[in-house]
């Protein structure tokens, strides 16, 4: 139980695929998803962002997701097994590139496999936001990075310079 140092993009940790979970209830599992739980809540408070967060981005080459979002939890050995053809478009952000923004195109609907933190086989449906995250987290579980799936390279901006645009944009009464 712990926060844990976020690994940065250029880490060759965050291109590992990671390794399955054999089994929930032992005490390093259990304690690689409170660090998840610590890390991604302290973030939050430190950053004013953030809903999910992967194992590989603590430096663990596991196949463990914790995400607070719609769904608190933890998700061992998450796999997507159905995706809707439709699409859409958004700027996505990462914990290990906290400065930057990627405009990607995702599935707007999502079926998710996985174990939840007592090892109990679970399914779940996501849509929208959710769909978009869990497709974020389980993407790092392969070694995938936000700026892989980016829709060209011109569609990656520092933070501050999106906001700067956004700020300087008229707005409508």
């Amino acid at each position: 139980m712990a926060v844990r140092e976020i690994l940065l993009l250029g880490n060759p940790l965050l291109r590992e695929r990671c390794r399955r979970v054999r089994s929930a209830d032992t005490s390093s599992v259990q304690s690689i998803i409170n660090d998840l739980r610590d890390t991604l809540q302290h973030f939050r408070s430190q950053r004013g962002f953030g809903r999910g967060i992967a194992a590989p981005q603590i430096g663990v080459a596991a196949r463990v997701i914790y995400v607070d979002y719609e769904f608190s939890g933890a998700m061992l050995n998450p796999r997507i097994t159905k995706r809707s053809r439709k699409k859409f478009l958004l700027w996505d952000d990462c914990f290990s590139f906290p400065e930057l923004l990627v405009r990607v195109e995702r599935s707007t609907k999502v079926d998710v496999e996985f174990e939840d933190e007592a090892g109990k086989k679970k399914h779940i449906s996501a849509s929208g936001g959710f769909a978009e995250l869990l497709q974020h987290e389980i993407d790092h579980l392969d070694g995938i990075l936000a700026i892989d799936r980016a829709v060209d390279s011109r569609h990656i901006i520092l933070r501050s310079e999106y906001e700067k645009l956004q700020s300087d944009r008229p707005r409508s009464l």
